[in-house]
């Protein structure tokens, strides 16, 4: 069992992303053995599980309730890899301007801080359900169940 009480093997990581993660950092003539792949994958685990506990320590002596990216740089230095911060950090920044940058991220209001007037909230609702409604009828969902219909799950 590990920290949080779960088995080992219980905890993993996606074997298809790690396959493609691995083969896009060889060269394309470079096999690689599935035991090697599994043994990667398993130092991945090991080292997510070592950093976010590492993560967790610096977060409660600072007495914060959620794990700022600030103490996982703060865990990478301490266990040894300050070598990576300036990358990690690059990879941050990225992250957090794609976020942004995405129709998902930002703010949960608008874009940029910047909150939505109350007619451009309306737009923008207004605009979904469109796309929404358009994917319906295109068949791109799932129809919804009619009035009086039940799966054979509900009662």
């Amino acid at each position: 069992m590990d920290v949080i009480g779960r088995a080992k093997e219980d905890v993993s990581l996606p074997k298809a992303t790690m396959t493609k993660i691995i083969k896009e950092m060889l060269p394309k003539h470079v096999r690689v053995a599935r035991d090697a792949q599994d043994l990667l994958v398993e130092c991945c685990v090991e080292f997510i599980n070592l950093i976010s506990s590492e993560s967790n320590e610096i977060c409660n002596r600072e007495e914060k309730r959620t794990i700022a990216p600030e103490h996982v740089m703060k865990a990478l230095e301490v266990l040894g890899f300050g070598d990576y911060l300036e990358e990690v950090h690059m990879a941050l920044e990225e992250h957090r301007r794609d976020t942004l940058d995405s129709p998902r991220g930002g703010s949960r209001w608008g874009r940029d801080g910047v909150e939505m007037t109350e007619e451009e909230a309306a737009a923008e609702q207004q605009r979904m359900f469109a796309e929404a409604r358009e994917r319906m009828l295109s068949g791109s969902l799932p129809p919804t169940k009619q009035e009086g219909e039940h799966s054979l799950a509900e009662p």
